[in-house]
């Protein structure tokens, strides 16, 4: 006891010396299209990586890591707290993983997003306390349609719901307590990836006499109140089905039917919309708990539906924050600020996953994204394109820096955060992907035609053959004045034609290509890039003349898997 009681006081008095006083908590501010999270009063972009599920279950293990997070230029560390680990025994709290975590993140200038491992770990209940787990009687387990507990508390007890509650709300208590001033710790991810795996709802008696007394009120009233204004995979099944706005399930929403080869089909959708509206209002009502105490940004996280994938509830974990289920999560779990997908699927399941989540106003936010190559360049898309919030790739502290693509990622993000936040929501950026399957990306910005194509390498007459080319490219660019763009990226190549030509002036050509980066927010120009490194004044490329109508860049690359920042003015005659 006096361990923790120590380990509490040097997070509250030894930090004192650093803290300042902030307006507010960290908290969500809606700025032009796009919704910002905001730290210590700034905007604030999440440069995340998040840890193994073990990793910080002892603070001894998880002290040599800290300083290799942030030589990986990650600015937030989303780690788990474990309910378990936290309350032993009923009613006694323990706080010292919790203050460790704080006080190495710190120690790095790093930021905390908490994992609330509670009730909900990948659907299971395994991070529940002993005195949970050995008291089915007192806290109930979902059942099976043949009556089998699962390993699975039940979203239908208010016993459970009470303990798991109180031991959230003394956590953000203590947050608050030992952290609101420095403000580490920004947001909370409330239980993880919930739902119901092998079946779609629960069947225990509590559940079946709640599902045989149909649609509640407040959720047809949602419904009819944002009539066509709702999910489309939603509004078009609930309107096909005559919009009632009473009776049973599935006189609501049709029969349950079941078809796994068609993935488009929602499959037992009137259990898993059930399903749906009970555990959001388990996890809402958990999450307005922990409000209650510290109204940090709170959200969840699913194991979502994805191309290639079967479409069938139980398969993936029914009734979880999946795209057709977002209003439901919306309406009954408003404490929830936005919902996240994990996302491990290849490039089209990540493009399908971001336009899903990014859309009626959820901030585009990624947990757990795979590692590798395309992820780490598909991290630069995201940005670009979606006005992410964040990305964070997980097992973080799986891969060693000099090994790990998404070191590159952050480190050119982490020079690149606040202009990129300034152009968030504002339509001045773009997101640039290209891959061997699809070598050329074109969009309109700043009153531009912009073609991105990944790199060709150039043969010059009488040499040897060239080098095979890079298999994949990502990137940002950002439109920051008349005829002027900062682009970021490597091994892409880049042309613009202008929308309106001038027809006294119809030729386009470079004015200055400068190779830069920034420091504490200001460009720094490195060098002036022109000739044999830059595309022989724009136009020409290959010893041959090009259209005169466009201009072009081609970053260099050194081989150091570093991505490039280039800012570049075009000039007319």
């Amino acid at each position: 006891m006096k361990s923790l009681i120590h380990v509490t006081l040097l997070i509250t008095l030894g930090f004192s010396a650093f803290s300042q006083s902030y307006k507010q908590p960290p908290h969500l501010e809606r700025r032009g299209n796009a919704v910002q999270l905001v730290v210590r009063d700034k905007p604030f972009l999440v440069l995340g990586g998040e840890l193994h599920n073990s990793t910080v279950s002892g603070a001894a293990n998880m002290r040599p890591v800290w300083a290799q997070l942030k030589k990986k230029h990650l600015n937030t560390v989303l780690a788990p707290v474990y309910w378990e680990l936290m309350e032993p025994e009923e009613g006694r709290f323990n706080f010292a993983l919790v203050d460790s975590m704080i006080a190495g993140a710190r120690k790095q200038n790093l930021h905390l997003a908490l994992l609330w491992f509670g009730a909900f770990k990948t659907t299971y209940s395994t991070y529940v306390p002993s005195w949970v787990k050995t008291n089915p009687a007192k806290y109930p387990r979902v059942k099976t349609d043949k009556g089998e507990s699962l390993p699975l508390l039940s979203v239908f007890s208010e016993n459970n719901l009470r303990a798991n509650a109180n031991a959230f709300r003394v956590l953000m208590q203590h947050i608050r307590q030992v952290d609101a001033r420095q403000q580490t710790v920004i947001m909370v991810q409330v239980e993880n990836e919930v739902g119901l795996f092998n079946m779609a709802r629960d069947h225990s008696n509590e559940a079946n006499t709640a599902y045989s007394q149909g649609v509640p009120a407040d959720m047809t009233r949602y419904l009819a109140a944002n009539k066509g204004k709702l999910q489309p995979e939603l509004d078009s099944i609930w309107q096909a089905n005559g919009a009632k706005t009473s009776g049973s399930w599935e006189a609501v929403f049709g029969p349950n039917v079941l078809d796994e080869k068609n993935p488009r089909v929602l499959s037992n959708l009137a259990d898993e919309l059930f399903t749906a509206y009970h555990y959001t209002n388990y996890v809402g009502r958990l999450a307005a708990a922990g409000k209650e105490a510290y109204p940090l940004p709170m959200f969840v996280n699913a194991w979502p539906k994805m191309p290639g994938f079967t479409g069938v509830p139980g398969k993936y974990p029914s009734g979880g924050p999946v795209p057709h289920l977002l209003d439901v999560w919306r309406a009954n779990a408003p404490s929830i600020d936005f919902i996240t997908p994990n996302v491990y699927a290849p490039k089209p399941g990540v493009y399908a996953l971001a336009e899903q989540y990014h859309r009626s106003g959820n901030p585009l936010f990624i947990p757990e994204i795979r590692s590798g190559l395309e992820p780490a360049n598909l991290a630069l898309w995201l940005y670009g394109q979606h006005d992410a919030m964040g990305v964070a790739p997980f097992g973080i502290d799986g891969n060693p820096n000099e090994e790990d693509p998404f070191t590159h990622t952050f480190a050119v993000l982490e020079q690149m955060q606040e202009m990129v936040l300034a152009h968030q929501g504002k339509g001045t950026m773009a997101g640039v992907f290209v891959d061997s399957t699809a070598k050329t990306q074109t969009f309109t910005l700043n009153n531009y035609a912009v073609k991105a194509n990944l790199v060709t390498p150039r043969r010059f007459p009488g040499g040897p053959p060239p080098p095979k080319g890079p298999p994949l490219a990502g990137g940002l660019i950002i439109a920051t004045g008349p005829d002027e763009f900062l682009a970021v990226g490597k091994d892409y190549e880049l042309t613009f034609t202008p929308l309106t030509p001038d027809p006294q002036k119809p030729h386009l050509d470079v004015d200055y290509m400068d190779e830069g980066t920034f420091e504490k927010g200001k460009w720094i120009t490195t060098r002036r890039l022109n000739g044999d490194e830059g595309t022989g004044g724009g136009s020409i490329g290959s010893f041959a003349v090009k259209d005169l109508r466009t201009g072009a860049l081609r970053f260099q690359n050194d081989g150091s898997g570093s991505f490039r920042i280039v800012k570049i003015r075009f000039y007319r005659y």
